[in-house]
């Protein structure tokens, strides 16, 4: 959100004391963290990630995109070759390349639940639209803005792309986006999460009124942890970097995080230190000064 603006001090440096653990991964968002507003990885954070993974730190993309839209980062996927997809519903080998990654594990949200998100959401905010996100498609109503520069697989109401004989039937869903074109982003993510309770994971990743519906107890933190303790890390011993709601967990769950200078006001709270923003390669300065000190 680029409203906040920075937040960091004139000697653009992280404002956080070091770590007597030495970290040995790094888990980091992509838009608006890793990534400059053009998308781009730039070439002083390609330096970086390379010289952590040399140094025997893994990094971890952690983000809501969903895999088919990786390639932005494929190059940069070192050793494991993994990135936490979808907000934690799914955990990708990006090996293969665009198009042909490989689902290693998947955390789905039961068609049941979906449905259920559909007509409490839309019974508390009126005008809600809707898209649904499964492992290789993309579904969503006719209303339903053009706001991720695809085409959809198909079009038809929230309830009958969720039915049992709907397109992608065989395929999980991981996530169902949720857009309202006249709430505060914040008011419908609050409205949202009352409604939902524990059916279902609500989130946030863009400026605009769009939520982010996924199972139960599935989000960002909840599957890194997993893939953490399969690598017998503990939370001490991983970093992370975020700029969003969906960004939160992540940052509390961590033993050090870091907001972005662009940060939500959430994810300020959230953190136990901040950077300068993404566009000044925030995640970079962190890991250049991480390394220094282990020398």
């Amino acid at each position: 959100m680029r409203e906040n603006g920075p937040v960091t001090s004139a000697t653009r440096q992280p404002e956080t004391p070091a770590s007597a653990v030495p970290p040995r991964l790094i888990a980091t968002d992509l838009d608006g963290t890793l990534l400059r507003d053009d998308k781009s990885v730039s070439p002083r954070t390609v330096a970086a990630l390379a010289a952590a993974e040399e140094a025997g730190v893994e990094v971890f993309f952690v983000t809501g995109r969903p895999a088919r839209w990786m390639d932005v980062v494929s190059d940069h996927v070192h050793g494991h070759g993994l990135a936490i997809c979808g907000n934690g519903a799914a955990v990708v080998d990006l090996h293969g390349g665009p198009g042909a990654h490989r689902f290693v594990k998947v955390r789905e949200l039961a068609r049941e639940n979906a449905l259920d998100a559909v007509r409490l959401v839309r019974e508390v905010a009126p005008g809600t639209v809707y898209a649904i996100e499964l492992t290789y498609g993309f579904y969503q109503e006719q209303a339903y803005p053009k706001l991720h520069m695809e085409i959809p697989d198909s079009l038809a109401t929230a309830e009958k792309l969720l039915a049992p004989d709907a397109p992608g039937a065989d395929e999980p869903v991981l996530k169902i986006l949720a857009f309202h074109p006249e709430l505060d982003p914040d008011v419908f993510l609050n409205l949202a999460r009352l409604a939902l309770g524990d059916r279902a994971n609500v989130t946030r990743s863009s400026p605009s009124a769009l939520l982010e519906i996924s199972g139960p107890g599935v989000s960002k933190a909840s599957t890194l942890a997993l893939c953490c303790a399969e690598r017998g890390i503990a939370p001490e011993e991983v970093v992370a970097f975020g700029d969003m709601p969906n960004d939160v967990e992540m940052l509390t769950w961590a033993g050090q995080s870091y907001a972005m200078g662009n940060a939500h006001p959430d994810v300020l709270a959230a953190a136990s230190g901040r950077t300068v923003d993404n566009n000044e390669d925030g995640v970079a300065v962190v890991i250049e000064r991480m390394l220094a000190e282990r020398r």
